[in-house]
């Protein structure tokens, strides 16, 4: 009965020691009714225990007697805990995103915090992102996608061919019907999109890949889901790399890789550098500078309009050409 007190003792001490409490030996001795003694005999088997954390992983906590506060502190953390500035980070990056409703926010935040932050962290942390949690706004499609995430996650594992039915993004009321091959899911500009191989039968009934590029379907958009009976082969030297594929996609547009040139009028050419990961600039001068890169598909198109006078597309042809045409529409409709 003794050992089983002095256990309880122990791990309830522990317990309020991890929340970040303050204790002081004589309020804890009568508090379990007992003598200071064998109140610093259980904060030494405490601090036994650390140290034996600290030898065996990265647990930097130890039990120190802060004297300002006439008590017994921990300080340090555990490796598997998220420090303040870490979880604070992710929490924002989850707000500012908007990918999820309102409500899988809501439930993904509270079991982040709950699930990493430190104890004695907990309250601080909340209360840093609660006013932007209260006033989350949520996307119009109000989709809930989490299940549909880790469903297109399996069967990309599992190399399924899968049947969807999509809606059109110029005609949401319409729907189209595919048989992919998913290959990868990615996030961009509020959206989870899957990047897959449409396929098509053959005349030998087998499926072949329609285009030699992947299509990309923004996920809230997928109405019909469901995987065939039948599997797909991807060879190791033809898989896909979806790192190398997110550097040279711009704005979830599809298409042929091009190889662009562009000139950047100005003295500091990083957020071109930044926003194209495979740019480099290849001639420097003065006041301005020449950028190449490789992209996949015309949607760059749409970012490089946002940089206004500092960006001249050399080439591809085809590409300056469509920019051209997109600047005279633009100015007739001021006319």
């Amino acid at each position: 009965m003794e050992k089983e007190s002095k256990n309880f003792r122990i791990l309830d001490m522990y317990v309020r020691f991890c929340e970040g409490k303050i204790l002081h030996k004589l309020e804890e001795a009568h508090r379990f009714g007992v003598d200071e003694r064998s109140i610093q005999r259980d904060i030494d088997d405490i601090r036994a225990f650390l140290d034996e954390q600290r030898l065996e992983s990265k647990d930097t906590r130890e039990i120190v007697y802060d004297r300002t506060k006439k008590g017994f502190i921990m300080i340090g953390s555990e490796p598997s805990m998220m420090t303040n500035s870490e979880i604070l980070a992710v929490s924002k990056i989850l707000l500012e995103s908007r990918a999820f409703t309102k409500r899988e926010l809501k439930s993904i935040l509270d079991k982040l915090v709950e699930g990493c932050v430190p104890l004695k962290n907990m309250k601080l942390v909340s209360e840093l992102i609660s006013n932007e949690k209260y006033h989350y706004v949520e996307l119009n499609h109000k989709e809930y996608i989490q299940d549909k995430l880790w469903d297109i996650g399996s069967d990309i594992q599992e190399h399924n061919l899968v049947s969807i039915r999509y809606a059109r993004a110029n005609a949401p009321r319409e729907s189209i019907k595919r048989v992919i091959e998913p290959i990868s899911i990615m996030f961009s500009e509020y959206y989870f999109y899957l990047n897959a191989f449409i396929v098509e039968k053959n005349d030998d009934g087998r499926f072949v890949h329609k285009y030699d590029y992947p299509a990309i379907f923004r996920i809230d958009r997928i109405k019909d889901y469901k995987h065939l009976n039948e599997k797909f082969r991807v060879s190791y030297a033809n898989r896909f790399e979806e790192g190398e594929f997110r550097k040279r996609i711009q704005f979830m547009y599809a298409g042929k890789l091009l190889n662009i040139r562009l000139k950047y009028f100005g003295d500091n050419p990083e957020p071109i550098l930044d926003r194209l990961p495979t740019a480099r600039v290849v001639e420097q001068y003065e006041h301005e500078c020449v950028i190449d890169a490789e992209v996949y598909g015309k949607g760059c198109l749409m970012w490089l309009l946002s940089q206004g006078e500092k960006i001249e597309i050399l080439r591809p042809e085809s590409l300056r050409e469509e920019m051209k045409n997109t600047l005279i529409k633009m100015l007739g409709r001021y006319e």
